[in-house]
């Protein structure tokens, strides 16, 4: 595979070790063998957004060719690229962080120039625009005993309820509510479903084109979505180039890109 195809495929962008290492894994498997696994953003900027991910602790890991940014509980992959738009008017709003202080996050992220695009409570939630309008989430959980982990995928649609309903039948997450969301749950991170004001657009192509989940045993997981008549976009496949990961890409019912990997966990 050539190196254009493999950008498309996952976007591999050039990535500089983090000056504050953390020790980062992805959550455990569900009964299904599913964790949220990772965000993928095309960036016009990959360096300054790079520098931005660094500041929060972000740490570097390489399956194969393929560079990460680690954090505790959720991967972030940088592409470079001009997105057709951002997060906001998408099916996918932004994803959030847990931290144990948000007012220590935000004054070290407008420091660095980043606005505050909402401030909440009940519980404490700081919201900003990283560059090319990636909404960002921090959620204040002063119990944490590490600096940050990944939270929570926020879902924009008009079908809340039969939404979730995909995500706790496909990837086996509870059905709950979290925070006054329709949630499905994957260990200490979920999905959570937001109304929308009007018609999203699918998240191919814009700064935060798909989402990832992590699966225990992926071909096999794979074969028990097709016979349920799960469509993919892109078939299971393995991956030497990329130390051996393997993966499919499929789409939600409202537009959302996914991409199912195996060889992410424990990186």
């Amino acid at each position: 595979m050539n190196s254009k195809r493999l950008a498309m495929l996952l976007c591999a962008a050039g990535l500089a070790v983090a000056t504050v290492p953390l020790s980062a894994q992805l959550g455990r498997p569900n009964a299904q063998g599913v964790s949220i696994g990772h965000v993928h953003l095309v960036v016009r900027d990959a360096e300054a957004h790079k520098k931005l991910w660094v500041l929060l602790g972000a740490d570097v890991t390489r399956t194969g060719s393929l560079e990460l940014l680690k954090f505790p509980g959720l991967f972030v992959i940088l592409t470079p690229g001009t997105p057709s738009g951002g997060t906001e008017g998408s099916t996918l709003n932004h994803f959030g962080f847990a931290v144990p202080n948000v007012d220590a996050v935000k004054a070290k992220l407008t420091g660095a120039g980043l606005p505050t695009v909402r401030e909440l409570t009940n519980p404490k939630r700081w919201v900003t625009n990283f560059p090319d309008l990636v909404t960002v989430e921090f959620l204040e959980v002063p119990t944490l005993t590490i600096p940050i982990t990944g939270h929570h995928l926020h879902v924009s649609t008009n079908e809340m309820e039969p939404l979730r309903a995909w995500y706790v039948k496909t990837f086996g997450g509870a059905a709950e509510t979290r925070r006054g969301f329709l949630s499905a749950v994957f260990g200490d991170a979920e999905v959570d479903m937001i109304q929308a004001e009007a018609p999203q657009v699918p998240t191919r192509g814009r700064s935060l084109d798909h989402i990832g989940f992590e699966i225990k045993d992926l071909e096999a997981f794979c074969k028990k979505l097709e016979a349920e008549g799960v469509k993919f976009e892109t078939p299971y496949r393995e991956m030497p180039q990329l130390g051996g990961l393997k993966l499919a890409f499929l789409t939600d019912p409202v537009g959302t890109r996914i991409a199912l990997t195996e060889g992410l966990a424990g990186r």
